[in-house]
């Protein structure tokens, strides 16, 4: 397992003194183990399944063990993270072929409907903090790819939870969120070509919420989710 201080520019990087590790103060810790923890997470590294423990990275990390119980909770929420009474925490398994179709299908029934719901419904300030996020979404991230790769997934995540909020439905918007499907998929396989393709299904969804038409709307949807299956599907089917 590689220091944590590769993960931090240069100008927070501490002058080594000793041979264990530690984090520069002052910095927002919970947040810098939590960013170092998805990545290990969704590249693998720490493997599905695996024991995640609490003791051992307080001493790899040069902390103390709130920050990462802290991060460990966050991750706990997300669904890549699972504690186990007795037992601590591991990292949650990897999604079956089963659970991957479902996703998929759940996804059908639902975000098309909030699509075009919310092409009538979404407010101009939804509107155009959406196409904000998109526009954010296409902006190349300096420095590591996998890091920016999972930022993204968690953008993507934030996407489509603000659509299904726009769609003026509370509990369809919970049931979105709360599947946590996008960090599931990203988690399968890193690929970039996810991002490119994303980028360009996206920006087809909000040009039907910028013309107000719902059929568009949820038209655009359906084909993002149905592309979004076939560009994972090879890691079941190869």
């Amino acid at each position: 397992m590689e220091p944590f201080q590769d993960y931090l520019p240069t100008s927070m990087k501490p002058v080594p003194m000793s041979s264990t590790f530690s984090i520069p103060r002052p910095v927002r810790l919970g947040a810098e183990v939590y960013d170092w923890l998805l990545k290990k997470l969704m590249s693998l590294e720490i493997e599905p399944g695996g024991r995640i423990s609490v003791d051992k990275l307080a001493r790899e990390l040069g902390v103390s063990q709130t920050p990462i119980r802290e991060a460990l909770s966050q991750l706990e929420a997300q669904g890549l993270v699972v504690k186990i009474h007795l037992s601590g925490y591991r990292a949650a398994s990897q999604l079956t072929r089963k659970q991957f179709d479902d996703l998929c299908e759940l996804r059908l029934l639902l975000e098309p409907a909030a699509a075009a719901r919310a092409a009538v419904r979404m407010s101009e300030d939804e509107l155009g903090a959406l196409r904000t996020l998109a526009a954010d979404m296409e902006e190349p991230v300096p420095g590591d790819p996998l890091a920016a790769y999972n930022a993204f997934a968690q953008q993507d995540a934030r996407f489509h939870g603000e659509v299904a909020r726009a769609s003026g439905n509370a509990l369809l918007h919970d049931i979105v969120t709360h599947q946590r499907v996008h960090l599931h998929l990203f988690r399968l396989r890193f690929y970039t070509r996810v991002t490119q393709d994303a980028i360009v299904e996206h920006a087809r969804i909000i040009e039907a919420f910028r013309q107000r038409d719902p059929e568009a709307a949820a038209a655009a949807m359906r084909s993002h989710i149905e592309k979004a299956h076939a560009r994972f599907k090879d890691v079941f089917d190869s």
